[in-house]
C-alpha cells in the first residue's frame, strides 16, 4: 500500500481516469435512495433519546430489535463491492451493473440485534449524530457522493502528497548541478546526509502519528507541510557541510509520518474496498510526479548565473515556494470529518445533512471500529506497545528493511552516475524521466498479477527478481563503458515493479487490532527508512566512479532477498496457519461459538484468522 499527484494532474487526469476506469464500477456506484430512511424511529424516541450503560441512543437500538419494521433482505454482501483491476481491465464485460435505484447499504453487524449493541460507536465519536443504523441509499446516490468526496477530499490530499514527494527528492536533482562541489561536499558527505534524513525521518514516524490523533490530521497535515517547505526553501542558503545536515535533519523530521497521517485521514472518509484503490494510485503517480519534477529542474537549473547565484539554489527556492503554497492552501481544504466541513470561510459546508448520513454509516457499517476513537483523541502507549509486540508481522517488517536496497544506491546516485559518464547536467535531468515512466507500467503491471493469482510474497519478490540481472550487468561492464549502453542497462535496473505498495496492504491485511494498523503501518515504513539509511552506506568515495563493490553487495543482497527472505516468510505464514487450523478445526461447533463469544483475542490473535501469504 502507501505516490502523489501533482498540481497539475487536477481534473483532467482523474476525469479521464473516472471515465475509463473507475466510473462503471460498483465501488463506486454506491449511492442514495429515494426514500431517505426506512423503518424511521417514532417522533417521541427522536426528541430526547435517553443511553443505555453503552452510551448508545436507545431508540437506535430499539430500531435494530424490531426486525420486522426493516427488513435486510435488500442489503450488498461485501463481496459485491471489492474492486479489482483485472476485472476493471479484463473482464468487463462480465461486470453487471445494478440498478441505479437499488439499495447500495451493506450487510454489516448493526443488521443483528444481538452485535450491534457490542460494536456502537462511542458517544464522543465526532460523528455519533449522523449515524442511524437504519438508514439506507441508492447505488445512484454514492456514486455522485464518491466522486464528490474524490474532488473535495482525494484531490487535496494528493496535491499534498506531491508537496512531499517534491521536497524530499529535489535533492537528487540538485545533485546533477555543482551542488557537490559548491558546498565543498564529497560523497561521502552526501551518504552522510542521506542517512541523516532517513533517521530523523525514521524516528519522526511514531511521534508524528500521536501529535496527529491528538490533534487531528486535518490540522497536523497543513502544519507538517508548512513548516518542511520553509526548511526546504532555505536550502538556497546553504553555506557548506554544517548546514546541509542540518537541513536533511529538519526536513526529516519534518516529513515522517506524513504518509500514514494522510492515510489515517482518508480513512475518515472511505471504506476498506475504496481507499487501496487510491493509494494505488497515489503510488503509481510517484513517477508522474518524478517525471514532472525533472522537467522543472531543468527548467531552473537554466536559470544558474541570475543574480550571481547557483541554479541548484534557484530549484530549492521555486519548489520550496511552491509547495509552501500548497501547505497554506491545504489548511483551507482539510474539514476534520464528514460532519464538520462548515468554517467561517465556508459557511455552508460541502455536504448536506443526507450526505453526511451516507458517509458516516457507510464507513462504519464497512469497519465499526472507526467508532472507537474520535478525531481527536491520541493513541495510548498500550496500543503502541500491543504493535511493536505483534511478532506475526515481523517477518514483514524485515522485508521493508532488505528489498529496497539493491535498487536504492543506483536510483539515489543516478544523476550522478549519468554526469560521470559523460552527460551534460541537463541532459542528465532528462534522462531520468523513462526510467521513471517504464515504473509506472511495471508498477500497474504487478498490481494486475497480484491481484490476478491473489499471491502476495512471490509477486513482491518481483523487484529483486527484475533488478538481480540489471546489476550483474552493471557489475559486468568495463571501466569506460559507452555512456548510452550504461544509460541503457541503469534505466532498465531502475524501471522495477515497485512492490512497496503491495506489502503496505500486506502489512494491513495480516495486522492485529484494526485500530493498532496505523501504527503497524508506521512501523513497516520506519524498516522501510532504516533500509536507506543501510543503501545510503553502500556507494563510498573509495568506490567511485564504478562502485564495484558496492554493486558486488547489492548482487548479494539481492540473491538472500530472493533465495531466502521472501521463501522463509511465506512458509512462515503457511506454517502459522496450519498451527491454528489444527486447533481450529478439532473444536466442535459449539466450542468455536464458545470461544468466539468469551475471548479476548483480537485480529490476527483470533483462531479463525488466516494469515495472507
Amino acid at each position: 500500500m502507501q505516490v502523489g499527484i501533482d498540481c497539475v494532474l487536477s481534473r483532467a487526469y482523474l476525469a479521464c481516469f473516472y471515465t475509463r476506469i473507475l466510473a462503471p464500477y460498483s465501488f463506486l456506484s454506491l449511492i442514495e435512495m429515494t426514500t431517505s430512511v426506512r423503518g424511521a424511529t417514532p417522533d417521541s424516541e427522536q426528541q430526547t433519546p435517553t443511553t443505555n450503560r453503552f452510551s448508545r441512543p436507545v431508540s437506535l437500538l430499539s430500531s435494530i430489535d424490531k426486525r420486522s419494521s426493516l427488513s435486510t433482505n435488500h442489503l450488498v454482501d461485501e463481496v459485491e463491492e471489492q474492486f479489482s483491476w483485472t476485472t476493471a481491465i479484463f473482464r468487463r464485460k462480465q461486470i453487471v451493473s445494478p440498478d441505479p435505484d437499488a439499495i447500495a447499504t451493506k450487510r454489516s453487524v448493526f443488521d443483528d440485534p444481538d452485535l450491534a449493541p457490542h460494536y456502537w460507536p462511542k458517544k464522543d465519536y465526532e460523528n455519533i449524530h449522523r449515524f442511524d443504523p437504519t438508514a439506507r441509499w441508492t447505488y445512484r446516490e454514492e456514486r455522485a457522493l464518491v466522486r464528490k468526496l474524490d474532488w473535495k477530499i482525494m484531490l487535496t490530499a494528493a496535491i499534498g502528497f506531491s508537496a512531499l514527494n517534491l521536497d524530499r527528492s529535489n535533492i537528487s536533482q540538485a545533485n546533477s548541478s555543482t551542488f557537490l562541489q559548491d558546498l565543498k561536499l564529497t560523497t561521502n558527505d552526501f551518504n552522510l546526509g542521506n542517512t541523516v534524513f532517513k533517521l530523523s525521518f525514521l524516528c519522526a514516524e511514531l511521534p508524528s502519528q500521536l501529535i496527529s490523533k491528538r490533534v487531528g490530521p486535518d490540522r497536523w497535515i497543513p502544519t507538517q507541510i508548512c513548516l518542511w517547505s520553509i526548511v526546504a526553501l532555505s536550502q538556497f542558503w546553504l553555506t557548506g557541510r554544517t548546514s546541509f545536515l542540518v537541513c536533511r535533519a529538519l526536513l526529516g523530521c519534518l516529513q515522517g509520518g506524513f504518509i500514514p497521517d494522510l492515510i489515517l485521514y482518508l480513512s475518515y472518509f472511505y471504506t476498506k474496498t475504496e481507499l487501496p484503490v487510491r493509494l494505488a494510485l497515489f503510488w503509481m503517480s510517484l513517477n508522474f510526479c518524478s517525471i514532472v519534477a525533472s522537467f522543472l529542474a531543468y527548467g531552473t537549473l537554466h536559470m544558474d548565473g541570475v543574480a550571481g547565484v547557483a541554479g541548484w539554489r534557484w530549484l530549492f527556492m521555486i519548489e520550496g515556494l511552491l509547495t509552501l503554497f500548497i501547505g497554506f492552501f491545504t489548511f483551507f481544504r482539510m474539514p476534520p470529518s464528514p460532519t464538520q466541513t462548515k468554517a467561517w470561510f465556508r459557511p455552508n459546508g460541502w455536504f448536506t445533512e443526507r450526505e453526511e448520513t451516507i458517509i458516516v454509516n457507510r464507513v462504519i457499517r464497512d469497519d465499526p471500529t472507526k467508532g472507537d476513537m474520535h478525531n481527536r483523541e491520541g493513541l495510548t502507549l498500550r496500543r503502541l506497545w500491543t504493535a511493536v509486540c505483534d511478532y506475526d508481522l515481523w517477518p514483514i517488517y524485515i522485508i521493508g528493511l532488505m528489498f529496497g536496497i539493491p535498487s536504492a544506491p543506483p536510483s539515489t546516485y543516478l544523476t550522478l552516475l549519468l554526469r560521470n559518464s559523460g552527460f551534460n547536467t541537463f541532459n542528465t535531468n532528462l534522462l531520468t524521466i523513462p526510467s521513471q515512466a517504464l515504473g509506472m507500467v511495471t508498477m500497474f503491471v504487478i498490481t494486475i498479477v497480484s491481484e490476478f493469482v491473489n499471491e502476495r510474497s512471490i509477486v513482491a519478490m518481483m523487484e529483486d527478481l527484475w533488478t538481480l540481472p540489471f546489476l550483474v550487468a552493471l557489475y559486468a561492464l568495463p571501466n569506460n563503458p559507452n555512456p548510452w549502453i550504461f544509460f541503457v542497462v541503469v534505466t532498465g535496473l531502475l524501471s522495477y515493479p515497485y512492490t512497496h505498495p503491495i506489502q503496505v496492504g500486506w502489512c494491513s491485511r495480516n495486522a492485529g487490532a484494526v485500530a493498532s494498523r496505523t501504527v503497524n503501518a508506521s512501523l513497516y515504513n520506519m524498516f522501510v527508512q532504516a533500509s536507506g539509511i543501510i543503501s545510503a552506506q553502500i556507494y563510498v568515495a573509495s568506490d567511485a566512479p564504478r562502485y564495484q563493490r558496492g554493486n558486488k553487495m547489492l548482487i548479494i543482497i539481492c540473491s538472500v532477498n530472493i533465495c531466502i527472505l521472501y521463501p522463509a516468510t511465506k512458509a512462515y505464514y503457511i506454517w502459522r496457519n496450519r498451527q491454528r487450523a489444527k486447533i481450529w478445526d478439532a473444536m466442535t461447533a459449539g466450542e468455536r461459538a464458545h470461544y468466539l463469544s468469551t475471548t479476548k483475542d483480537v485480529g490476527n490473535r483470533r483462531l479463525d484468522f488466516r494469515f495472507a501469504h
